[in-house]
This record gives C-alpha cells, sequence and structure tokens, in this order.
C-alpha cells in the first residue's frame, strides 16, 4: 500500500516536495524529500505513510482499508478526539473522519513541516456541542514529529492512535509503558506489567496510566527499535486485535495483525482541558533505532 502512495497522478505540485493527490475517493497529499517519503490525508489529517530515506516504511496501513469520505482509516496516525473509545458516536470521535485545511507549510534541507487545521461548525455541534479550532502539525524528516493543539474551553479525551510496521508481532516487544495499566480486553480490570513491558500472544488492548516518556518497539525480526517518544501525555495505550479479532475486521487481512503493533499517546484518564489562551496539546515524536 505504501508503494502505491507515491505513484497516484499528481493533481497539484504544491511545492517541489509537496504534492496533493486523491487516493479512491479521499484526497492525500504526498511528500517526496530527498531525506523522507511521507503522506497524509486531509481527512482526519491522518499521516498515512512516513519513511525515512533508506529505511523501511515505519507506519502501517492496511491493505483493505476503504478511503471513502466519513469512514475511518485503518492504519496511519488517527487522530481519536474529542472523546477515545465508545465514549459517544463515532467510535474514537469525529476529528478523523472530517475533512481538515492544510494552512500552512513550509520545507529545507532536512524535511517538511506542515500544519492543518480543523473549526467546529454546525455538523460538529451535533454530535459535540462545543466551538473548537484544531491544529494538527507536523515536521516529516529523519525523524517525525506530531503535535495536536486544541483551542477552546472544554475537556476532550484524544490520543494518536499509531500504528507501527513490524516485522512479525511475534518476535515485538514494547518496553516503556509503567506497570499499571486497564485491562480492555478484560473488562477494565486493572493490573500491573512486568518490567513495563509487553508481548503479544494473543489479542492485546491496554491503557497503561503511569508510561515513561518515551516507549522503545523492539522488532527483532525487523532488525531494528522505533522510538517513540510521548508528549503531554496522561497515558499510553497498546494494541494488536490477535489473530481471532483481525479475522472479523472487515478492512483488515485476516493476517493483518501480525504485521502491526499500536503504541498510542494519549489523554484517557486524565482529560485534556483547554481554557481560553492555554490550550490543549498532544504530541509525539518517532525515531529509528537499527540493532547491532
Amino acid at each position: 500500500m505504501s508503494e502505491k502512495l507515491f505513484t497516484l497522478p499528481v493533481v497539484n505540485q504544491i511545492t517541489p516536495y509537496l504534492s496533493l493527490r486523491q487516493i479512491d475517493q479521499l484526497p492525500v497529499i504526498v511528500i517526496s524529500h530527498p531525506k523522507v517519503r511521507a503522506a497524509i490525508t486531509l481527512q482526519g489529517a491522518q499521516l498515512i505513510a512516513w519513511q525515512p530515506s533508506g529505511e523501511k516504511p515505519v507506519i502501517w496501513l492496511s491493505e483493505k482499508t476503504p478511503f471513502t469520505p466519513g469512514k475511518a482509516i485503518r492504519g496511519g496516525v488517527p487522530i481519536c478526539w474529542p472523546w477515545f473509545g465508545p465514549a459517544g458516536e463515532p467510535a474514537h470521535g469525529f476529528a478523523r473522519n472530517l475533512p481538515w485545511t492544510l494552512s500552512a507549510h513550509d520545507e529545507n534541507e532536512d524535511g517538511v513541516i506542515l500544519t492543518l487545521v480543523l473549526e467546529s461548525d454546525e455538523q460538529t455541534k451535533k454530535l459535540w456541542p462545543h466551538d473548537f479550532t484544531l491544529f494538527a502539525r507536523f515536521r516529516l524528516g529523519e525523524r517525525c514529529e506530531i503535535e495536536l493543539e486544541a483551542h477552546g474551553d472544554y475537556e476532550a479525551t484524544a490520543a494518536l492512535h499509531s500504528y507501527f510496521a513490524v516485522e512479525d508481532i511475534a518476535g515485538v516487544e514494547v518496553s516503556g509503558l509503567g506497570k499499571q495499566f486497564i485491562d480492555k480486553v478484560n473488562n477494565g480490570v486493572t493490573g500491573e506489567a512486568e518490567n513495563g513491558k509487553q508481548r503479544y500472544p494473543s489479542r492485546v488492548d491496554r491503557i497503561h496510566t503511569q508510561p515513561e516518556d518515551c516507549s522503545l518497539i523492539d522488532d527483532s525480526a525487523g532488525n531494528r527499535v522505533i522510538e517513540v517518544y510521548h508528549h503531554y501525555q496522561s497515558d499510553v495505550v497498546t494494541w494488536n486485535p490477535g489473530a481471532e479479532l483481525s479475522c472479523s475486521m472487515a478492512d483488515m487481512a485476516n493476517d493483518g495483525y501480525k504485521t502491526f503493533v499500536c503504541v498510542e499517546t494519549a489523554h484517557i484518564s486524565q482529560p485534556m482541558k483547554s481554557a481560553g489562551e492555554k490550550p490543549a496539546r498532544l504530541g509525539t515524536t518517532l525515531r529509528l533505532r537499527k540493532k547491532g
């Protein structure tokens, strides 16, 4: 899927490194820079590819996901806001299902910087009664920085629901999660993770409420470590559907669970609070580290 993004016909060449293209029914901004290749859909301001030069793709995207207006994209880095999970309809909030606007962009020898914006309107107020302005900022190069900035007067829960590409989930270990977690597979019971680490022999869905500021995804079969730095977070979520749930998901291949893990920077147990001139923020920085 990632390779397909970079061969789509160009609709508008915005700059030498940025182009607007179309994937099925959705517009997508494609970045082709000497240091990095990446792609962001205008729907949801969703990063769906990030690949530093000379590296394999870091972000996972389902081969079966629809690119249809209003439907969630399976993979990438969905922005879950203003609620996380089934707290309302649609699940994980509406920010990922609505069209955003590219409001600013810049580029230099190290990469590109983009800002997308979403503002409240009559449609959003039918789902959630608050006025808001959301900014999603991306700095894409040899590392990837994402920041969500929320303006208005309200509380919200949120997550950067990052899907990371791995060679084989059977050999993946994530560390830096912290001990305390809420187990969503087991009816929300609390537990402790040994040494703040997690492996994925079957379905895992946990909200870690005392995470470290950096999670390490050790992909032994892929011979690399993905460093996931968390900013302004209260929680880190890790998820993999396992074989049974993967088979029941229409937008994922039956064996899709084998090639990704989610490690999500989140505000769930402690909501984001925006007030007046004090916006709320949530951010992540991604870096690659080769093993050996």
